[in-house]
């Protein structure tokens, strides 16, 4: 039986209020049995929590979006001083960092190797970067997740990255509702989608969907410490 950990997911969004109860049987028919729900401001950061306390296969993450810095406190809105002060966060609680970066991979590298990462480490939310890019990250102690951009067809730098990393140092999500995989690009994404990057991966590496989905659900299980 395959299970699949999807790491970064938004079952919280607008998009799936009412629907959660199909969004997870629909998942777990693909193999898709785990989810971590991220929750980025207040009122998806409650919830999160609510569906990690409702779902037994539900965990929640929280913390702020570079755009929420300033709800986060509104007397620091500056957003690597509010990013510092979540990875200290996670290393004063022994808990794993969840990064979310766009078009700033190296400014946020050299975030993160001034701040340090603790000893449960952290991950690269849908990596987007090169193979070399995401090798560095990983000698600071940090797991490379990839989305629905590996299966895209211009995305070769990220294929490659997917293709040789370690492969117990990789993960697999959707952020679902956005960034939807072939063959389903362009269309809302689901948290069930999981099976279709954890598919290409597969393809990349010339390994078995079974294969990847173990490896990357036991990286997920022991990283965020879950049975």
């Amino acid at each position: 039986m395959i299970t699949i950990f999807d790491t970064h997911t938004h079952l919280n969004a607008d998009d799936f209020v009412g629907r959660e109860d199909e969004e997870l049987a629909l998942a777990k028919e693909m193999g898709v049995t785990r989810h971590n729900v991220v929750g980025f401001d207040a009122p998806t950061i409650k919830r999160a929590l609510d569906l990690a306390e409702k779902y037994p296969e539900v965990y929640a993450t929280i913390g702020w979006h570079p755009t929420e810095a300033g709800s986060y406190n509104q007397e620091v809105d500056d957003m690597i001083e509010i990013f510092k002060r979540q990875i200290q966060l996670s290393k004063d609680h022994d808990l794993p960092f969840i990064v979310h970066t766009r078009d700033a991979l190296e400014d946020t590298y050299q975030v993160i190797k001034e701040a340090g990462v603790g000893p449960r480490g952290g991950i690269i939310h849908s990596f987007s970067g090169s193979l070399e890019m995401a090798e560095r990250f990983i000698e600071l102690g940090m797991m490379i997740s990839f989305s629905g951009v590996v299966t895209f067809k211009k995305a070769l730098d990220v294929q490659e990255a997917a293709q040789k990393l370690p492969l117990d140092k990789i993960l697999v999500e959707t952020d679902a509702p956005y960034l939807a995989p072939v063959p389903k690009r362009g269309r809302e994404n689901r948290t069930a989608y999981t099976r279709y990057v954890v598919d290409k991966i597969a393809e990349l590496r010339g390994l078995s969907v079974e294969e990847v989905a173990q490896a990357t659900t036991e990286n997920a299980k022991r990283l965020f410490d879950c049975d």
